[in-house]
């Protein structure tokens, strides 16, 4: 069963659409943090040169060259070539198994339903020719020491780039080689820098899309006339800032979006307020009448000055009597 959007997208390809609209049952979320850090990766590799399709998918993320090898580090406890091939081995597992959960689903789901342990897969066997490491660095992104006078850390020393860059390096004939590096168009030695080669992928857009529609259906939003200008504004904003999630530093870029459609939205709303505050004062100056929300403010703003009013004139002392306020010495 095929479904196109109003682009002619075949949107039906894509899991999260098939759990909301094909499989209701499900307890799923819409979207998943897997879903996008999935598409946030095919997205960022558009802009990367690539060895070859087997190296697009990284095992681990590590500080530096240095780093990959057998010794017990902080993050990496058993190493970070066993922290590799554990991740290896448990990315593998979970394929093996939702193949098993299709299959299982073609037969009628007859029988029970295929455990994941059913296709556990041992760390052991996975080789180290089959592992990939990503590198967070800044080598192979030119310098560019006008874009400011004080540089305060490595970004701010080479050329603007729409997200960090980083390498892929694999064990090749048993070294260590680059296979993939991002922001690059061509060969590592004939190649150049580049940030305009990419795209979004139409799978990220069409998250950028629904995130942007629920998030405007919170109550907190979905009550204001310029709705459909704040989703524009965040969806603009997303486009344009959505690749500088870091996978570096958190697993998590649904609660990254978030945080940007919230500050658009706000920002927006803090716009349209600036706006009416001036309609109003033109509309109170030609002696027509201002806004309703105007006109509320107002009223409170006069009942709270009354009951302020009244409270100072209750806290005041009493008056005192005349012959309290005469010298004692009248009385002696």
């Amino acid at each position: 069963m095929q479904k196109f959007n109003s682009k002619g997208i075949d949107i039906t390809k894509y899991s999260w659409y098939n759990r909301i609209m094909l499989n209701t049952s499900t307890t799923k979320i819409y979207l998943s943090n897997k879903e996008l850090l999935k598409e946030i990766h095919k997205s960022k590799l558009t802009y990367s040169w690539v060895l070859d399709q087997k190296y697009a998918e990284y095992d681990v993320i590590v500080p530096t060259l240095d780093d990959i090898n057998h010794k017990p580090t902080d993050k990496f406890p058993d190493g970070a070539i066993a922290h590799a091939k554990q991740r290896k081995a448990d990315k593998r597992t979970a394929e093996l198994w939702e193949k098993g959960v299709i299959s299982w689903q073609e037969n009628g789901c007859k029988g029970d339903k295929p455990k994941a342990s059913q296709f556990r897969v041992n760390a052991d066997s996975v080789l180290e020719s089959d592992l990939v490491f990503r590198i967070m660095t800044y080598s192979h992104i030119p310098l560019d020491s006008s874009r400011k006078k004080t540089p305060r850390s490595v970004a701010d020393r080479h050329a603007r780039v729409n997200f960090a860059p980083f390498q892929h390096h694999a064990f090749i004939d048993g070294k260590l080689t680059e296979v993939v590096r991002s922001h690059w168009s061509g060969t590592p030695e004939e190649g150049e820098f580049t940030i305009d080669k990419g795209i979004t992928t139409k799978g990220l857009a069409l998250m950028y899309m629904k995130l942007c529609e629920r998030y405007s259906m919170r109550s907190n939003w979905r009550g204001y006339t310029y709705i459909e200008e704040m989703r524009g504004q965040a969806l603009l904003q997303l486009s344009q800032i959505g690749l500088q999630f870091d996978e570096s530093k958190s697993d998590n870029p649904f609660a990254y979006y978030t945080t940007v459609l919230t500050n658009s939205f706000r920002r927006i709303v803090l716009t349209e307020k600036k706006n009416q505050i001036i309609r109003d004062d033109l509309l109170i100056e030609t002696g027509q009448v201002p806004s309703f929300t105007r006109q509320l403010e107002h009223e409170y703003a006069l009942v709270a000055e009354r009951e302020r009013a009244a409270a100072l004139k209750e806290s005041e002392p009493d008056e005192p009597d005349e012959a309290e306020t005469l010298p004692p010495s009248l009385f002696e």
